[in-house]
């Protein structure tokens, strides 16, 4: 009986130090600084943004996928293939450029060091609030364990903010704890990543851009599994660039000339049918602003054409039409376009917006947030009190007999 005991109170503080470590870090990695956040505003000015003022006819779009997992050094891996098999993966189906953006590692380019483009999917959190950060020379490894309020969540885009060029929000519908409340609240990223459930509403992103955080839009497939039909090439992007160089990407992605599109997984498990469909997708032929109306043509005729405004409204509705004419109304703060096909394919256009074109080059981004001293220090003071009343309780329980 004796040994059992020793042996039960052994279990017993071995679980107790695996829980303390646990808390620990949770509490010491919910360090942040408190914000204010103020009021959401809709975009307002006389001036109407288009992302695509710099869109060629006569270019051609060259398909894109930037959020790509790849086998890496070491034993933590979320993908079976090495950078050079899954490039070679996405070649095959016609795209253009492919980013490589691991968890917290810069990956190398497999053979064009003239195509390496420094991207990483930042955060290791529980809730999967994930970014991808284009542009660093480093990786920034700080987190929370658990960010649970949008003061932990702008902390982080405020640091990553610091040495980067862009950065996009990544599947915030698969993000624990992300509402419409969060959505209102956060800024300073660039990029909502789009289309990341089963909805191809995008809710999230008409909730940031109603409150008046405007950002472009991408859809990804967040590959990790580049051997299974229904994991590859179901949301890819179009993009106009001179090339897949950062310099030409980065010019590119903060200039909003691209589009993004949902795929279906043609032929059901069947490679040969989804090849040859992903080489045959509907595409956007025109797109302009003229005054204040917005044109749009595509290759193919859609089932459908919606145009979402403030408040994910439906601004209009077009059935069986190749093109799509809507004029901004004066109460229109933004208008974005959806394109349903018939073979199941969607294509997202980014917003054109409202904005005073004297006072910046796009819609506000303003910072709308300050920090709050007093409950930073107040915050922060708790989560070190917190810390010493586990650290005591746990010395009394692992010290006594």
């Amino acid at each position: 009986m004796s040994f059992i005991k020793k042996s039960l109170r052994r279990l017993s503080k071995a679980a107790v130090s695996v829980l303390f470590l646990a808390l620990s870090a949770v509490i010491v990695t919910s360090v942040t600084v408190i914000y204010d956040f103020e009021e959401p505003k809709p975009f307002e000015g006389p001036d109407i943004f288009n992302p695509y003022h710099n869109f060629n006819r006569n270019e051609k779009w060259k398909k894109a996928n930037f959020h790509v997992h790849t086998r890496v050094e070491g034993l933590l891996n979320e993908c079976e293939y090495w950078p050079g098999e899954v490039y070679e993966f996405h070649k095959d189906f016609g795209y253009d450029i492919v980013t490589f953006s691991n968890h917290n590692e810069l990956t190398v380019h497999p053979f064009d060091t003239a195509l390496q483009v420094n991207v990483y999917e930042h955060g290791y959190n529980l809730f999967k609030f994930h970014k991808l950060v284009f542009g660093s020379d480093k990786v920034n490894r700080f987190d929370h364990l658990l960010p649970l309020t949008a003061s932990h969540r702008q902390f982080q885009l405020d640091i990553l903010r610091k040495d980067c060029d862009i950065i996009q929000f990544n599947h915030p519908l698969r993000t624990t704890g992300t509402n419409r409340k969060q959505m209102q609240k956060l800024s300073r990223y660039d990029i909502m990543e789009l289309d990341c459930g089963k909805s191809s509403e995008n809710e999230f992103w008409d909730w940031a851009l109603s409150a008046g955080h405007y950002s472009f839009g991408l859809a990804n497939d967040d590959l990790h599994y580049p051997d299974r039909t229904n994991k590859f090439a179901r949301r890819c992007n179009f993009i106009q660039t001179p090339s897949g160089r950062y310099n030409d990407l980065k010019k590119a992605l903060n200039d909003g000339c691209y589009y993004s599109m949902r795929i279906p997984d043609y032929g059901n498990g069947d490679w040969k049918i989804k090849r040859e469909k992903n080489l045959l997708l509907p595409y956007i032929k025109e797109i302009s602003l003229a005054d204040s109306t917005i044109y749009i043509a595509f290759s193919q005729m859609a089932d459908s054409i919606k145009i979402t405004g403030q408040e994910h409204s439906t601004l209009a509705f077009f059935q069986g039409h190749m093109y799509a004419v809507y004029t901004m109304q004066p109460n229109d703060h933004y208008a974005r376009i959806t394109a349903y096909f018939p073979g199941g394919e969607v294509i997202y256009t980014n917003p054109f917006a409202r904005y005073d074109a004297t006072k910046s080059d796009r819609p506000s981004t303003d910072v709308t947030y300050k920090a709050n001293i007093p409950l930073t220090i107040m915050f922060n003071c708790l989560l070190l009190a917190l810390l010493i009343i586990l650290s005591i309780a746990y010395y009394k329980y692992i010290t006594r007999r």
